[in-house]
């Protein structure tokens, strides 16, 4: 009988811990839900971004448009130095940051197209520390 009940008492206590180790997954899950995220605006050139959560390391962000209606259709991008973000952890980039190289946004004349922006921090030597997107639709009605 002493030993049923200590191998309840032990399954008991594996439960609580994979439970415990669930949690701090999802836990973990949803605060990187949370983590490095992006909105943007048309304006003349290349739109104006506001990002915030920039990984810690970040060195430069790089943006890339696609046509969601013709993805095959490359719009280019442009690619920005980074210099940290603001007491709030946001930082915005201004309209026509990256005027050269970017074709912006041109559906045929009475078609609205949805566009996306992959938005890449990059460490100082290139590699990816995290990745976001961000779309909006044009022209805006």
């Amino acid at each position: 009988m002493l030993n049923y009940f200590a191998m309840s008492k032990t399954r008991m206590v594996s439960s609580a811990a994979a439970l415990s180790l669930a949690a701090f997954a999802l836990a973990v899950s949803a605060s990187d839900a949370f983590a490095f995220s992006a909105s943007f605006h048309w304006c003349a050139g290349s739109p104006g971004f506001e990002l915030k959560d920039v990984p810690a390391g970040t060195a430069k962000l790089n943006f890339a448009m696609t046509d969601l209606n013709v993805p095959g259709f490359h719009h280019g991008g442009g690619t920005v130095a980074y210099a940290g973000a603001t007491r709030t952890g946001e930082i915005s980039v201004p309209c026509g940051a990256f005027a050269t190289g970017f074709v912006g946004p041109s559906p045929p004349a009475g078609q609205i197209h949805t566009y996306a922006f992959t938005i890449k921090a990059l460490a100082a030597d290139g590699a990816v520390l995290a990745t976001t997107t961000a779309q909006r639709k044009f022209p805006e009605r």
